[in-house]
């Protein structure tokens, strides 16, 4: 067995090269060459989002204390650990964070003050520790944290490596049928593949575990922060500037005031880190939220296999967690107690490409989408200095996992993955109040395509009437869905080809023209579909009623929507 794994030096990171090839990076390789990567490229997509989320961790930490020179913002004062010690809050200046931000655009790198600070904090990263594994505890603060019946020499309270791979989540209970790999190798695991799911677990951690931590009172056990989001970033033409669009130096919801990036691995002793976990508040600042604990792991080293010991922690409430800025929001709760909190996706809830909830991503109104993700908000900063230029194609992207719902296990059932392109002229159009105003007359534009969809989804439900299928929503749902298929590439082209200089009237047109020949197109597919007994027809209240009648209705409601609108 490797007596090190040190993150910050030995390759475990998945990119995608120029030469469109996977390759594994260390960190520091990954900081010296990201913009000669595309992206990353672990086994999923989810995963791409929690590493990506800790990589942001360790920039949001130095370049929230250091300028790009390497020079440490005159209002802190730091320690020989490179650490904040305190912050003149009244000498404190944004400006100098997004100087920050954007001389590393223009250097196109990152500057070594980030590599001092991995070499700095180099044996917090060594996965094989002894004393500080990383996102992990020795055995010795296991056993302290936990019931001394579930301690590491009881065999109690593991999970197997085909649980912490989501790919598989397998239970010792219910095998994966269609997993990815055969059964005998199922808990088979390289060391670099063992650090990428470490990070996804704590990430997406469900809820199946049944050790929990010492605590006075009985508590829940948490499934992963990611879990509960409708996780939304930005990407960009490679890694470097995916990770710089991202790099969110101004602390959501809180820009005049200087938040310290307080990641678990600067705490002197882990056990610190969870004793304030526990206390369940959540974090004030990015560093701390994109590193937070679900669980508390500790790795047993048998023969050269890993078995992994792991114990619950309190759930940390999400309802008005501004601080997050990578999710859309909804609110929940009562007219008497509104709750705003993160939006979820649900297994048994109609997908719904990103293009169809605009107003959930982009604030489309004075008044309205008050709670559009951080990350726009940020994005929108940065077109208004002048950093993204208006024609800057603004490429948000939505991963995550999705629950199987069941409150007992929450195991990934699905993986969500879509994205829609928009330029910066577009999605940041500067006056809400103007008729003009792109955000507003494109989320006019879905909800006339919505309603289209909907003349089209009764069409094919009065066909199931016809037909005596007892299930005709669903009936109706399917052919519905079949439509937005059809219309996704075409509504994201048209979406990503518009610009702020243009007169908005024309190209509505060419977007309404187009949907209503896909609309009736797809119409024509389902009257394909009919059968003699649907051209025969039966008596209705007042006349026969076919296909041709059906087909009929459905034409003139789609055609009375053109007139109306």
């Amino acid at each position: 067995m490797d007596e090190t794994f040190n993150l910050v030096t030995q390759p475990w990171i998945q990119v995608l090269n120029r030469e469109y090839q996977t390759q594994k990076v260390s960190l520091k390789e990954l900081f010296e060459n990201s913009s000669e990567y595309l992206q990353l490229a672990g086994e999923m997509k989810a995963q791409d989002v929690a590493v990506l989320r800790f990589l942001l961790s360790l920039l949001l930490t130095v370049y929230s204390r250091y300028d790009a020179s390497g020079e440490a913002y005159d209002w802190l004062e730091l320690d020989n650990q490179m650490r904040v010690q305190d912050v003149d809050q009244d000498e404190y200046d944004e400006n100098n964070l997004l100087n920050t931000w954007k001389n590393l655009k223009k250097q196109n790198g990152f500057s070594p003050i980030l590599f001092d600070y991995l070499s700095k904090y180099e044996n917090k990263f060594d996965l094989l520790s002894q004393e500080e594994p990383f996102w992990q505890v020795s055995e010795t603060i296991y056993d302290s944290l936990v019931p001394a019946k579930n301690s590491v020499a009881s065999g109690k309270g593991t999970v197997g490596i085909r649980q912490i791979n989501r790919r598989i989540s397998e239970s010792a209970h219910t095998p994966d049928v269609f997993s990815p790999k055969a059964g005998e190798y199922k808990d088979d695991i390289s060391l670099d593949e063992l650090a990428r799911w470490i990070i996804t677990y704590q990430n997406y951690a469900g809820t199946s575990d049944k050790t929990k931590v010492n605590a006075k009172g009985k508590f829940s056990i948490e499934p992963g922060w990611l879990y509960r989001l409708n996780t939304v970033f930005a990407e960009g033409k490679n890694l470097f500037e995916t990770l710089l669009l991202n790099l969110s130096l101004l602390t959501p919801n809180s820009e005049d005031e200087y938040r310290v990036q307080h990641p678990f691995w600067e705490y002197d002793n882990i056990k610190e880190y969870i004793v304030k976990r526990m206390k369940a508040v959540q974090p004030d600042n990015l560093a701390e939220l994109y590193t937070l604990w679900a669980r508390v792991l500790h790795i047993k080293w048998q023969d050269g296999k890993p078995v992994i010991f792991t114990a619950g922690l309190t759930k940390v409430e999400n309802i008005e967690a501004f601080i997050e800025p990578m999710t859309t929001w909804k609110i929940a709760g009562t007219k008497k107690k509104p709750e705003i909190r993160p939006a979820m996706r649900w297994i048994k809830a109609d997908p719904k490409a990103m293009w169809r909830n605009f107003g959930s991503y982009v604030k489309v109104n004075s008044d309205g989408a008050e709670y559009e993700p951080g990350i726009v908000t940020w994005l929108r900063k940065l077109k208004a200095h002048g950093v993204l230029p208006l024609d800057y194609m603004v490429h948000l992207t939505a991963a995550g996992l999705i629950s199987d719902g069941n409150a007992t296990s929450q195991s990934p059932a699905a993986e969500f993955y879509d994205n829609m392109e928009i330029r910066a002229g577009v999605i940041f159009d500067e006056d809400p109040e103007a008729a003009s105003y792109w955000p507003g007359r494109i989320e006019d534009v879905v909800e006339f395509t919505q309603k289209a969809g909907s003349i089209y989804w009764g069409f094919a439900r009065r066909i199931a009437e016809l037909r005596g299928i007892d299930t005709s929503s669903e009936f109706a749902s399917h052919w519905a869905g079949t439509l937005y298929e059809r219309l996704n590439e075409p509504f994201e082209a048209w979406l990503s080809g518009l610009t702020n200089d243009e007169e908005r009237d024309p190209e509505i047109k060419k977007w309404k023209d187009e949907l209503k020949q896909i609309v009736l197109q797809a119409g024509d597919d389902l009257m394909a579909t009919a059968t003699p007994s649907d051209i025969k027809g039966k008596a209705g209240d007042d006349q026969i009623q076919n296909i041709f009648t059906v087909q009929r209705s459905f034409r003139i409601g789609l055609n009375k929507l053109y007139k109306t609108n």
